[in-house]
Protein backbone atom coordinates (compact mmCIF):
# COMPACT_ATOMS: atom_id res chain seq x y z
CA UNK A 1 0.00 0.00 0.00
CA UNK A 2 1.05 3.95 -1.08
CA UNK A 3 2.54 5.93 2.31
CA UNK A 4 -0.15 8.07 3.91
CA UNK A 5 -0.46 11.38 4.33
CA UNK A 6 2.26 11.61 6.99
CA UNK A 7 4.05 9.40 4.20
CA UNK A 8 5.13 6.90 6.62
CA UNK A 9 3.42 3.12 5.52
CA UNK A 10 -0.15 3.11 5.42
CA UNK A 11 -0.76 1.57 9.02
CA UNK A 12 1.58 3.14 10.46
CA UNK A 13 0.29 6.43 9.12
CA UNK A 14 -3.43 5.79 10.35
CA UNK A 15 -2.20 4.77 13.63
CA UNK A 16 -0.09 8.02 14.15
CA UNK A 17 -2.85 10.47 12.88
CA UNK A 18 -4.55 8.70 15.51
CA UNK A 19 -2.46 9.31 18.72
CA UNK A 20 -1.65 12.92 17.01
CA UNK A 21 -4.77 13.97 15.87
CA UNK A 22 -5.49 17.18 17.99
CA UNK A 23 -9.38 15.85 18.43
CA UNK A 24 -10.00 13.00 21.04
CA UNK A 25 -10.31 9.25 19.97
CA UNK A 26 -12.14 6.41 22.56
CA UNK A 27 -11.98 3.11 21.78
CA UNK A 28 -15.49 1.53 22.99
CA UNK A 29 -14.35 -2.29 22.79
CA UNK A 30 -17.86 -5.04 23.02
CA UNK A 31 -16.07 -8.27 21.49
CA UNK A 32 -12.36 -9.79 20.56
CA UNK A 33 -10.07 -7.17 19.95
CA UNK A 34 -6.88 -9.38 18.86
CA UNK A 35 -3.98 -8.19 16.35
CA UNK A 36 -4.15 -5.42 14.30
CA UNK A 37 -7.78 -4.84 15.85
CA UNK A 38 -5.88 -3.97 19.37
CA UNK A 39 -3.21 -2.11 17.60
CA UNK A 40 -5.93 0.12 16.55
CA UNK A 41 -7.31 0.68 19.90
CA UNK A 42 -4.23 1.18 21.46
CA UNK A 43 -3.12 4.12 19.19
CA UNK A 44 -6.46 5.70 20.36
CA UNK A 45 -6.42 8.28 23.41
CA UNK A 46 -8.28 5.97 25.79
CA UNK A 47 -10.29 2.50 26.02
CA UNK A 48 -13.15 1.57 27.65
CA UNK A 49 -14.54 -2.35 27.60
CA UNK A 50 -17.17 -4.33 28.11
CA UNK A 51 -16.72 -6.44 31.20
CA UNK A 52 -18.89 -9.54 30.07
CA UNK A 53 -17.93 -8.97 26.30
CA UNK A 54 -14.57 -8.20 25.68
CA UNK A 55 -11.48 -9.97 24.99
CA UNK A 56 -8.00 -8.64 24.14
CA UNK A 57 -4.98 -10.39 22.51
CA UNK A 58 -1.77 -10.24 20.45
CA UNK A 59 -1.13 -13.50 18.80
CA UNK A 60 1.02 -12.60 17.02
CA UNK A 61 3.78 -14.63 18.61
CA UNK A 62 1.84 -17.82 18.90
CA UNK A 63 1.22 -17.70 14.87
CA UNK A 64 5.38 -17.05 14.79
CA UNK A 65 4.95 -13.99 13.90
CA UNK A 66 5.09 -10.32 16.42
CA UNK A 67 3.19 -7.73 16.56
CA UNK A 68 3.51 -5.59 13.72
CA UNK A 69 1.52 -2.59 14.00
CA UNK A 70 2.40 -1.37 17.02
CA UNK A 71 1.81 -3.05 20.07
CA UNK A 72 5.42 -3.79 20.19
CA UNK A 73 5.83 0.13 20.90
CA UNK A 74 2.35 0.87 22.63
CA UNK A 75 1.77 -2.00 25.06
CA UNK A 76 5.13 -1.19 27.18
CA UNK A 77 4.11 2.38 27.66
CA UNK A 78 0.66 1.20 28.88
CA UNK A 79 1.09 -1.82 30.87
CA UNK A 80 4.51 -2.02 32.13
CA UNK A 81 7.64 -4.39 30.20
CA UNK A 82 6.99 -7.33 32.25
CA UNK A 83 2.85 -7.33 31.49
CA UNK A 84 3.95 -6.31 27.60
CA UNK A 85 6.16 -9.17 27.48
CA UNK A 86 3.32 -11.34 29.15
CA UNK A 87 0.69 -9.92 26.55
CA UNK A 88 2.86 -10.63 23.51
CA UNK A 89 5.08 -13.83 24.14
CA UNK A 90 1.64 -15.71 26.03
CA UNK A 91 -0.47 -15.20 23.01
CA UNK A 92 -3.21 -15.55 24.90
CA UNK A 93 -6.64 -13.98 25.42
CA UNK A 94 -7.75 -11.60 28.23
CA UNK A 95 -10.81 -10.96 29.55
CA UNK A 96 -11.49 -6.98 30.40
CA UNK A 97 -10.87 -7.12 34.01
CA UNK A 98 -7.16 -8.29 33.39
CA UNK A 99 -7.28 -5.86 30.49
CA UNK A 100 -8.26 -2.98 32.86
CA UNK A 101 -6.16 -4.03 36.12
CA UNK A 102 -3.29 -4.03 33.62
CA UNK A 103 -3.77 -0.36 32.23
CA UNK A 104 -4.44 -1.47 28.58
CA UNK A 105 -7.69 -0.11 28.70
CA UNK A 106 -8.90 2.78 31.14
CA UNK A 107 -11.49 0.66 32.57
CA UNK A 108 -13.64 -2.06 31.87
CA UNK A 109 -17.72 -1.77 33.03
CA UNK A 110 -20.75 -4.03 32.91
CA UNK A 111 -22.19 -3.82 29.34
CA UNK A 112 -25.05 -2.54 30.16
CA UNK A 113 -22.83 0.32 31.48
CA UNK A 114 -20.44 0.86 28.76
CA UNK A 115 -22.28 3.09 25.90
CA UNK A 116 -23.52 5.44 28.20
CA UNK A 117 -20.25 6.04 30.17
CA UNK A 118 -18.11 6.69 26.88
CA UNK A 119 -21.15 9.06 25.81
CA UNK A 120 -20.80 11.49 28.89
CA UNK A 121 -17.32 11.42 28.93
CA UNK A 122 -17.34 12.08 25.13
CA UNK A 123 -19.67 14.80 25.59
CA UNK A 124 -18.02 16.02 28.87
CA UNK A 125 -14.61 16.53 26.89
CA UNK A 126 -16.34 17.90 23.55
CA UNK A 127 -17.77 20.59 25.74
CA UNK A 128 -14.46 22.01 26.63
CA UNK A 129 -12.20 24.64 24.87
CA UNK A 130 -10.86 22.47 21.79
CA UNK A 131 -7.37 24.56 21.65
CA UNK A 132 -7.06 23.46 25.55
CA UNK A 133 -7.74 20.02 24.83
CA UNK A 134 -5.12 19.67 21.69
CA UNK A 135 -2.89 21.61 23.61
CA UNK A 136 -2.96 19.03 26.49
CA UNK A 137 -2.77 16.03 24.25
CA UNK A 138 -0.06 17.61 21.92
CA UNK A 139 2.02 17.83 25.67
CA UNK A 140 1.16 14.30 26.95
CA UNK A 141 1.63 12.79 23.67
CA UNK A 142 5.99 14.13 24.19
CA UNK A 143 7.00 11.31 26.62
CA UNK A 144 3.94 9.11 25.72
CA UNK A 145 4.01 7.75 21.92
CA UNK A 146 6.79 5.62 19.75
CA UNK A 147 8.65 6.88 17.35
CA UNK A 148 7.90 6.90 14.23
CA UNK A 149 11.55 4.93 13.16
CA UNK A 150 10.54 2.57 16.08
CA UNK A 151 7.62 1.86 14.50
CA UNK A 152 8.51 0.97 11.12
CA UNK A 153 11.00 -1.11 12.08
CA UNK A 154 9.02 -3.31 13.98
CA UNK A 155 6.75 -3.54 10.87
CA UNK A 156 9.71 -4.32 8.81
CA UNK A 157 10.48 -7.46 11.03
CA UNK A 158 6.67 -8.75 11.21
CA UNK A 159 6.74 -8.92 7.13
CA UNK A 160 9.71 -10.03 6.45
CA UNK A 161 9.08 -12.63 9.44
CA UNK A 162 6.14 -13.88 6.61
CA UNK A 163 8.90 -15.49 4.07
CA UNK A 164 10.38 -17.83 7.29
CA UNK A 165 9.48 -21.36 6.88
CA UNK A 166 8.32 -21.91 10.10
CA UNK A 167 5.63 -18.66 9.91
CA UNK A 168 4.57 -20.92 6.29
CA UNK A 169 4.65 -24.27 8.46
CA UNK A 170 2.62 -22.58 11.22
CA UNK A 171 0.49 -20.98 9.63
CA UNK A 172 -0.65 -24.22 7.87
CA UNK A 173 -1.51 -25.94 11.21
CA UNK A 174 -3.48 -22.93 12.55
CA UNK A 175 -5.75 -23.26 9.24
CA UNK A 176 -5.97 -26.72 9.58
CA UNK A 177 -6.29 -26.82 14.15
CA UNK A 178 -9.03 -23.72 12.98
CA UNK A 179 -10.97 -26.13 10.49
CA UNK A 180 -11.16 -28.74 12.52
CA UNK A 181 -12.53 -27.19 15.75
CA UNK A 182 -14.72 -24.51 14.01
CA UNK A 183 -15.97 -21.33 15.33
CA UNK A 184 -14.59 -22.14 18.64
CA UNK A 185 -11.02 -21.40 17.13
CA UNK A 186 -11.91 -17.41 17.05
CA UNK A 187 -13.65 -16.98 20.29
CA UNK A 188 -10.67 -19.04 21.95
CA UNK A 189 -7.74 -18.39 20.00
CA UNK A 190 -5.54 -18.02 23.19
CA UNK A 191 -6.05 -21.80 23.84
CA UNK A 192 -5.59 -23.11 20.75
CA UNK A 193 -2.02 -21.59 19.73
CA UNK A 194 -0.65 -23.59 21.99
CA UNK A 195 -2.50 -26.75 20.99
CA UNK A 196 -2.08 -27.26 17.48
CA UNK A 197 -0.22 -30.70 17.56
CA UNK A 198 3.44 -31.12 16.65
CA UNK A 199 4.90 -30.26 13.24
CA UNK A 200 4.15 -32.58 10.18
CA UNK A 201 1.13 -34.00 11.66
Amino acid sequence: MAPGPTSLPAFIDITTRLTTSPVVTIASIRGRTRGGGAEIALACDMRFASLQRAIFGQPEVGAGLLPGGGGIERLPLLVGRARALEIVLGSDDFDAATAAKYGWVNRALPDDELDGYVDNLARRIASFDKPALAEAKQLINRRTLPSADDLIQTQDVFLGAFSRPSVQERGARLRRRASEVGPDFEARMGHYLADLGAAGT
